[in-house]
């Protein structure tokens, strides 16, 4: 698949093996877009690279023994577990070809790079299966769960599909804002809702009367981390609901705490001193009525009753110009990061970055890919400095360079890379070292300026650190055509 950067060669190829895959379909699949159906096994980078195994000269793996090999080394635990998951990698790895072991390297590393990211593979699903993309891409939003869909597709067709609905404790993609240029131009349409975008992270609740689950951007489940949260939401007037929202830690000031902050709350082992506060902006559930397909008009409506007017986000319905740029002013004034503009005739677009709902900062950022990072000079030696920044390729290639960067690193954040940066380490010379893609950094910057330097044919203007997103994965890096798109728009000291 990396051989071609054609996303119609891609799809084909993609559709050629679904339509091979029989009874393995699902299985085929979660190998295809990186994600096999056991998720983590315990066969971390380092074990992995540390298997010295020579590669069968003839091929004679198939996907049903790959699927077992996965199942057996998952399930392998207690004393002595370590050395036995070895012995079973050792084992695989043995029976693989040289091009195998690579994709089993990848496939188990999460650097699968064959360009069968998740636009590709639903395409490929559609194809295969003869049916239109639209169902596929509703189907695979309902669900989140792309084998699931897929199977759905290639055994029953189009009608499989569509009985696929919103489910209670079953997390959907979210919803997702493209950059805006200007409050100008992204209220020069349809009526809108304007709205803060705070410094937080993004949260799916679900409610069933008392039972509540909380899931992250990437659905992942934090339920038990957040128990301020789930008494909350148990005490909303909604018995059952589905919402959208974020959540933040704030200062006695009502000022947002450091973004780490908040993402530190998630983990199993958080401060649960630090008390987060939930604010909800969308309701695609409430009370036995799925609002998916119901305009935001309708849905904002459906918010009020479910959380009540004080968990709401902040913002104004249908302003006037003067109206929206005050609420722009007060979010930053409050420390947030801007404003959301949202069409109020949209539907709720699930794992779309649409137009609908348009983000305004007065500071462009980006969301970047750390490739590599070089050692330090002057009081920085010994520290892992200057960062290499890679876009996601959106046919689903390796991320491409676009610039890098050392302003913005505070002496607390170069600790952290020279300590966190070789665990994803691929390789390094005397001057950097090289990571797979794993970590997400968002990054400030003045404008983009076209270069032959990088083979994205785009060069980032001033570009600093932000902070590093732990809330978000590679494949939700910000593309290269956003990048490029940025040509076109005046830098931000021009906006000020």
């Amino acid at each position: 698949m990396s051989a071609t950067r054609s996303r119609l060669a891609k799809v084909e190829a993609l559709a050629g093996l679904l339509r091979r895959a029989g009874d393995q379909v699902r299985t085929v699949v979660g190998f295809l877009a990186g994600a096999p159906r056991q998720g983590r096994i315990g066969a971390g980078w380092r074990t992995l690279v540390e298997l010295d195994v020579r590669p069968a000269d003839e091929p004679s793996l198939t996907v049903a023994r790959v699927d077992r090999a996965f199942d057996e080394i998952g399930a392998t635990s207690g004393k002595g577990s370590a050395q036995r998951r070895t012995e079973l990698l050792q084992e695989l790895f043995g029976a693989a070809t040289v091009g195998e072991q690579r994709f089993l390297m990848h496939l188990l590393t999460g650097e699968l790079r064959q360009g069968a990211l998740e636009g590709v593979m639903l395409d490929a699903v559609a194809a295969a299966a003869e049916v239109g993309r639209e169902p596929v891409r509703r189907a695979f939003m309902l669900s989140g769960r792309l084998a699931d869909t897929a199977e759905a597709a290639l055994r029953r067709g189009e009608a499989a599909l569509g009985e696929f609905g919103l489910e209670i404790g079953r997390p959907i993609r979210p919803m997702l804002a493209s950059p805006g240029e200007t409050l100008d131009e992204a209220m020069g349409g349809p009526p809108v809702v304007i709205e803060y975008k705070l410094d937080g992270a993004r949260i799916q609740v679900h409610k069933d009367g008392a039972d509540v689950h909380i899931y992250t951007r990437t659905l992942r489940e934090i339920t038990r981390s957040v128990p301020e949260l789930v008494e909350l939401v148990r005490g909303l007037p909604a018995v059952t609901t589905v919402l959208d929202g974020e959540t933040l830690a704030l200062n006695d000031d009502g000022r947002p705490r450091p973004f780490q902050e908040t993402m530190s709350r998630f983990g199993a082992t958080s401060d649960r001193e630090l008390l987060l506060h939930p604010y909800f902006f969308d309701c695609v559930h409430l009370d036995g009525q799925d609002l998916v397909d119901a305009p935001l008009r309708d849905r904002n409506k459906a918010l009020h009753k479910a959380v009540g007017d004080a968990l709401v986000i902040p913002g104004a319905i249908e302003p006037t110009r003067e109206e929206a740029e005050q609420v722009l002013a007060d979010a930053l004034d409050k420390g947030h990061e801007g404003v959301v503009v949202k069409e109020l005739d949209s539907t709720y677009q699930a794992g779309r970055r649409g137009k609908a709902w348009r983000k305004i900062k007065p500071v462009h950022t980006l969301d970047l890919v750390v490739l590599a990072a070089e050692w330090g000079h002057g009081r920085r030696t010994g520290f892992l400095s200057n960062l290499h920044l890679g876009a996601r390729d959106p046919d689903g290639g390796a991320p491409i360079m676009v610039g890098k960067t050392f302003k913005g690193l505070t002496d607390e954040l170069l600790a952290w890379q020279t300590t966190e940066f070789p665990k994803y380490e691929v390789h390094r010379t005397e001057w950097a070292v090289h990571l797979r893609p794993h970590l997400v950094v968002e990054i400030a910057l003045d404008g983009v300026q076209v270069s032959s330097r990088y083979d994205g044919g785009v060069a980032l203007r001033f570009a600093r650190v932000v902070r590093y997103r732990p809330d978000k994965e590679p494949p939700e890096a910000d593309t290269i055509d956003a990048v490029r798109a940025m040509l076109t728009r005046p830098s931000t000291k021009d906006n000020q």
